[in-house]
């Protein structure tokens, strides 16, 4: 069975100088998700130039960090696994190449969970290679791409709520109508609402209309 302690620490590397709309509206709905669940969310090793968005630094939920997360919770010496320890200091992350799949028993084993960061360099870091590579232990969220937004809410669903991954209602490449005439298909998994519609940040289909002649990739 999955904890029953709430208290989970999501951790977001941003690794970006600046925050793209998109972004921003994703990371104050992780932030909002959070506060409801009594959970706490980081943006890790944020540059000094940036500057958190109002909505999201009057969150208590939320943390902005400029440590990286190998400062805020060393991984196991290179070789070692990790040791029992405690569990709310323990790291999960979040990664496709994970041999494991996440599970709500590892609600009982972690306390924290990391996702790499997707932004960046240019040409931008693989993060999640990296943080691999430093020897956090990881596991799989599926084979479909999710918004960042999307795969927190996954995470907090199966560690918190004890959600397996074959149960949590997904809604794969839906359609978003902004009008009568005018759609798009989106290219990621989200989770359906009780109505059977993705669960999408506030804001969000707003700015995919506003921004329709713009790329996805813009919009970060």
């Amino acid at each position: 069975m999955a904890s029953t302690d709430s208290g989970k620490t999501y951790i977001v590397e941003h690794l970006d100088p600046e925050l793209g709309p998109w972004s921003e509206l994703e990371y104050i709905c992780i932030g909002q998700d959070s506060q409801k669940t009594g959970s706490r969310f980081f943006l890790s090793s944020l540059p000094d130039e940036f500057r958190v968005p109002e909505k999201l630094s009057n969150l208590a939920s939320f943390t902005p960090e400029k440590r990286s997360v190998e400062e805020m919770y060393p991984p196991p010496p290179q070789g070692e696994a990790s040791s029992a320890g405690d569990v709310k200091n323990q790291v999960c992350l979040l990664d496709p190449s994970a041999k494991k799949d996440l599970s709500p028993e590892d609600g009982d084993k972690f306390g924290v969970f990391l996702f790499g960061g997707i932004l960046g360099d240019d040409p931008p870091r693989d993060r999640t290679s990296e943080l691999r590579k430093k020897g956090y232990e990881g596991r799989r969220l599926g084979p479909v791409q999710m918004t960042t937004d999307t795969a927190v809410r996954v995470t907090r669903m199966v560690v918190q709520e004890g959600y397996t991954l074959d149960t949590v209602p997904y809604l794969d490449h839906p359609d978003i109508k902004f009008n009568e005439h005018e759609s798009t298909q989106m290219p990621f998994r989200y989770v359906a609402d009780s109505d059977g519609k993705p669960i999408m940040p506030e804001g969000m289909v707003e700015l995919i209309g506003k921004d329709a002649d713009k790329t996805i990739d813009d919009m970060f």
